[in-house]
């Protein structure tokens, strides 16, 4: 008499989260740890893995900006709009500046790219602390330099 031979155990379904039907995501730091945190769209609140700190999400639409804390160089995140950011971490506040705010230049001396405030007159180099002319008037140095 032959044996009916059990089919295979289907595989177990991974477990997932639910997202929207788009599937789109947003990010944000983490308030503890400072990790960069992604989360579905419309959630109102982050749980992180790494310190399991729950961190309040903005609410949906609210468009959001980085910059780099000039003090102790963290990853901030802002609501955009806003005109200054206070670091968590160092305390500093930063001056959170559009981008249609902002202009470049390359540092006269070590040929870093430096950002600076539209209608500056000069910006300090924080490499090699050289202050580079900005604007209508350039320095002979800038000249030889951007020839």
């Amino acid at each position: 008499m032959p044996v009916p031979l059990a089919p295979y155990p289907s595989p177990p379904v991974p477990l997932t989260t639910p997202t929207p039907a788009n599937g789109s995501q947003s990010q944000l730091v983490c308030s503890s740890c400072r990790n960069l945190l992604l989360y579905p769209v419309g959630a109102t609140s982050v749980c992180c893995a790494v310190c399991n700190a729950v961190t309040a999400a903005p609410p949906p639409g609210t468009e959001m900006a980085q910059l780099v804390c000039g003090g102790c160089h963290t990853l901030l995140m802002y609501i955009r709009g806003a005109t200054s950011v206070q670091c968590s971490c160092c305390h500093t506040i930063n001056l959170a500046l559009e981008a249609n705010q902002v202009a470049h230049v390359n540092c006269g001396n070590c040929r870093m790219l430096l950002m600076y405030q539209y209608g500056a007159r000069s910006v300090k180099c924080a490499v090699c602390q050289f202050i580079t002319s900005v604007g209508a008037s350039t320095s002979a140095i800038e000249q030889k330099f951007n020839t």
